[in-house]
């Protein structure tokens, strides 16, 4: 064992670090080695743009700076800002000073008079920048701002300009004319250049003006690339991208001999609240004073990686050793598959809490970015519990609990005495017929069957039940006494001693539960074991012989066959509700069982009578009280017998809207189960750990649709909040993760109906649209579960007609509306951001993976409403 744990553990640390390093792989560019011409430089405390440095931390940064630029251009002279020259005068730095240009003239008369008495008592001021971008703010006018670059001019003896982008220089050439030179603004990013296309742009805007102003000096005052943020168009911010185009940059300057100055100096991550994440991401230093980047050498996106990949290989590691340890039934690939998995769960959850910290979130993102962090964990929470089926299915070693129906026992005169009920409500009189008919059938000698009618009003319903079940009783009189040989009529057996005994309930509290704790009370004192079925199944004759002898076991409390059905050949619509039934029972229940932890169903099931009444009987609380009760008897120390063998087959839903109440009524069940028995969930030894893991995990995925549905509705917030420009795409290390995830949950289900379930991949597909298009449904339950509690029994309908068209697809209106909803947000931001944005593609893939199941749910009311064709039989 100990060789095998290690293999794996070496795999698993060897591929985790190539993946790291794959992902941060070194890129090489050529080097720069001189000093920089000039640099932005803010003067603003690193998190907050209200609060100027103090003179001791200008003066540290003007020490990091010193010796690796010659110049720094400022914006501004005001709120202690000119405090910023004399300290870099101390280490030999010049300063192109900046006088801020606002909407208020008053204040702009103010900082100019400041500025210039700035430069008068500063010798290493040697350019005065009127201005920034106060065109292209619409601040004020162009006679305005010419206005004050005259006033300068008149007042002080260095060259005065003012800083815009290219654009607006072409646009107001009388602009140029009022300055001593020319301060433009080219930055490819903004543009959505695409960085190798970037030098080129540069030098296309830089001749264009100097062939439009041939007698002026060009100061390019601002032209950089961002580390970190959204993509714009074909523009992609990342620290290989900006130590490229930095490096190119300056080599290129250097050779044309350009006069220019770097944006920027130093991360300044208060612009985040100007420019978005991006604005906080274009310093060649960080917030901290570190440089990002190497000027000579190769360039790697993260230096950090190696840390990131040492963090996420100790998250993982003890888990690894658990699990392969423990899990010994597994083959050695099933083994280092899901290891695997732990390891890209642990990876992909380090790389984003790396983003977080790199992002250096403050104020209102950190909500944002929690939730986003949790809604990542519950996802990596699903990949591992989707993972760890999938290794348990393909890669076990052998069943360690199976079991298959009793084939070798005949069943003795004394054998032990069942009572069967038959609970039905508002039912077909001629499928309860059936049923009863079938029970008629069961090769067994000693039970009874127990019809309780509960609530049904119309006494046309539940009359010809009763007297069926009367003529079943003289049939059988009649049978025994022919096979007794004697020739007196037989009086027909009393209600005690009839084998099918039916009761009418007017008016009867609990539901489904309610009339089987009615049942309870009327059963046989001589029956050891209650059998319960739903009123549409026909059972076949060796049901009970092939169960039974499981009770000889006291520990073994329910013996559970799967629900089976026989009417999966009707149309497309049932055929693919079949298959995607047959997945649960066939996977999911198997797995079950193999911890003693499977889902009880109220039908086609056996319970032992004493464990039945001494937890308590049927929960009349819960809508789904055969769930509830496999539960209660799991805390009591009971075992569970699961047999994957079809012993009787019932009706599935005639419509979609009946698949969807069902499965509302299911999942509702499930939240109602959740809320009362936490505590046994969560903690305690009532239950095993096994037990608690298949009750979570097994209910996770409906939790996850939940979820979906926030994620649906906040999706469609965002992209309105994103198209008036308020919010900024989520990151992409949160978008290509939900991505991957539901990639995988897809192969991973078509995996697993390979190995377990016996269908075409027709009916693969079929069945997975089918399972899609109810998450809407239990999305809603979940919801409603989690915070109502009063929810009525839901009756699925059986042996109806098949909706028309407008009806059906009336069923799906709530996720046809939603998908309308999704498709108009991902066009619009597509349109608005244009196809070639990286994030806005993120972003609208992502929404287009959301919207499959209410593309599913739109498809199956499709099929629903199709006219019937005759399918292939589903085998028996």
């Amino acid at each position: 064992m100990l060789r095998r744990v290690a293999s794996i553990t070496l795999i698993v640390l060897f591929a985790n670090f190539a993946i790291w390093a794959l992902v941060n792989q070194s890129v090489s560019e050529r080097a720069w080695g001189g000093v920089i011409n000039g640099m932005s430089y803010s003067g603003w405390q690193a998190g907050d743009k209200n609060n100027h440095l103090s003179d001791g931390d200008i003066d540290r940064e003007m020490g990091i700076l010193e010796g690796h630029t010659n110049n720094i251009r400022t914006y501004g002279v005001d709120d202690g800002l000119d405090r910023i020259v004399p300290i870099a005068a101390k280490h030999g730095i010049d300063v192109n000073l900046g006088a801020w240009i606002s909407p208020d003239d008053a204040a702009n008369q103010k900082e100019l008079a400041h500025a210039i008495d700035v430069a008068r008592a500063n010798p290493n001021v040697k350019r005065l920048i009127v201005g920034n971008e106060s065109l292209l703010r619409g601040d004020v006018t162009v006679d305005q701002l010419i206005g004050y670059i005259e006033s300068a001019k008149r007042q002080i003896g260095i060259p005065v300009t003012t800083a815009e982008p290219w654009h607006v220089w072409i646009k107001y050439p009388q602009l140029a004319d009022s300055v001593d030179f020319i301060t433009v603004h080219i930055l490819p990013y903004w543009e959505g250049i695409p960085e190798n296309g970037a030098m080129g742009y540069i030098m296309y805007r830089y001749r264009q003006l100097a062939t439009a102003f041939p007698h002026k000096h060009i100061f390019i005052g601002e032209v950089g690339w961002p580390s970190e943020g959204q993509w714009v168009k074909g523009s992609e911010p990342s620290l290989i991208n900006e130590a490229k185009f930095t490096r190119d940059f300056l080599t290129t300057a250097s050779a044309e001999r350009l006069d220019y100055s770097i944006v920027e100096s130093f991360d300044e991550p208060w612009k985040r609240d100007i420019e978005g994440s991006v604005g906080a991401h274009w310093g060649l230093w960080d917030a901290g004073g570190k440089p990002k980047f190497s000027m000579s050498g190769s360039i790697a996106e993260s230096s950090r990686w190696l840390e990131g990949y040492l963090l996420a290989s100790v998250l993982a590691f003890l888990p690894i050793q658990w699990f392969v340890r423990r899990k010994q039934y597994l083959r050695f690939r099933g083994q280092l598959f899901y290891a695997g998995l732990i390891q890209a769960v642990a990876s992909v959850f380090v790389w984003a809490i790396m983003a977080a910290i790199a992002e250096r979130i403050l104020d209102g993102d950190v909500v944002a970015w929690i939730a986003l962090l949790g809604a990542q964990i519950v996802l990596l929470a699903l990949l591992l519990v989707d993972g760890f089926e999938l290794a348990e299915v393909l890669w076990t070693r052998q069943r360690r609990r199976p079991f298959e129906p009793i084939t070798d026992w005949t069943p003795p005169p004394d054998a032990p005495k069942i009572s069967i009920h038959v609970p039905c409500y508002n039912e077909p009189p001629h499928m309860v017929m059936e049923t009863l008919d079938a029970l008629a059938k069961l090769d067994y000698p000693n039970f009874e069957v127990l019809v309780v009618d509960n609530n049904t009003k119309d006494e046309a319903v539940w009359k010809p039940i009763e007297a069926y079940c009367a003529k079943l009783n003289r049939d059988r009189s009649e049978m025994a006494r022919l096979r007794d040989g004697s020739e007196r009529e037989s009086p027909g057996p009393n209600q005690e001693s009839a084998r099918f005994r039916f009761f009418h309930l007017p008016q009867w509290p609990g539901y489904k539960a309610g009339a089987l704790n009615f049942a309870l009370t009327e059963t046989a004192e001589d029956a050891t074991i209650v059998g319960v079925i739903d009123s549409d199944y026909i059972v076949s004759p060796d049901w009970l012989r092939a169960t039974v002898p499981y009770f000889d076991r006291r520990e073994v409390a329910f013996v559970q066959a799967p629900q089976d059905y026989r009417d999966g050949d009707e149309s497309a619509f049932k055929r693919m509700c079949y298959w995607e039934y047959a997945g649960f029972f066939h996977i999911g229940m198997v797995q079950r069982n193999e911890r003693n932890a499977i889902i009880q169903h109220g039908t086609m099931t056996l319970i032992r009578k004493t464990a039945l009444a001494s937890t308590g009987g049927w929960a009349e609380w819960c809508i789904c009280e055969d769930a509830e009760l496999g539960l209660r008897l799991f805390e009591n120390g009971y075992e569970a017998v699961y047999m994957n063998n079809s012993l009787g087959r019932g009706l599935m839903p005639d419509n979609f809207s009946a698949y969807k109440t069902q499965r509302f009524r299911w999942a509702y069940g499930a939240a109602q189960i959740l809320k009362r028995h936490w505590r046994d969930l969560a903690e305690g030894n009532r239950l095993t750990r096994g037990q608690k893991y298949h009750f979570i995990s097994g209910w996770l995925p409906w939790f996850a649709d939940a979820a979906q549905l926030v994620f649906a509705v906040a999706a469609i917030i965002w992209s309105v909040l994103l198209l008036f420009k308020l919010v900024e795409f989520p990151p992409a290390v949160f978008l290509v993760p939900t991505l991957s995830v539901f990639v995988f949950k897809i192969v991973a289900g078509f995996w697993l109906y390979h190995a377990r379930v016996d269908c075409g991949w027709r009916d693969r597909i079929g069945a997975a649209v089918a399972g899609m298009g109810l998450s809407h449904a239990v999305a809603r339950a979940m919801w409603q579960g989690m915070f109502t509690s009063g929810k009525p029994f839901f009756r699925t309908p059986k042996c109806g007609d098949k909706a028309p068209a407008l009806q059906a697809f009336l069923m799906a209106r709530e996720e046809i509306t939603l998908l309308v909803a999704m498709l108009v947000c991902a066009g619009l931001v597509l349109w608005q951001f244009e196809i070639q944005n990286r994030n806005a593609d993120l972003w609208a893939g992502m929404m287009l993976v959301q919207t499959l199941p209410y593309w599913a749910a739109l498809a199956v009311a499709t099929v629903n409403a199709w006219p019937k064709k005759q399918r292939a039989v589903i085998p028996a």
